[in-house]
């Protein structure tokens, strides 16, 4: 029997590792280069700002 891997996520805006499963988190392609942008709930709910790392771009 093989354990399951679980991948930790990174909120792109703060840094913070995200539990599995966070209520509130979300992630999503980048809009320009479709690399994945992962946002925790709280910097969602203050609009902080985001910069994807592979391309450079700037969302709210």
């Amino acid at each position: 029997m093989s354990a399951a891997k679980i991948e930790t996520k990174i909120c792109i805006s703060c840094n913070r590792a995200l539990p599995p499963g966070e209520t509130g988190a979300t992630s999503f392609p980048c809009p320009i280069c479709g690399a994945e942008i992962v946002r925790c709930a709280k910097c969602r709910q203050f609009a902080n700002r985001y910069k994807c790392v592979a391309c450079g771009f700037e969302g709210p």
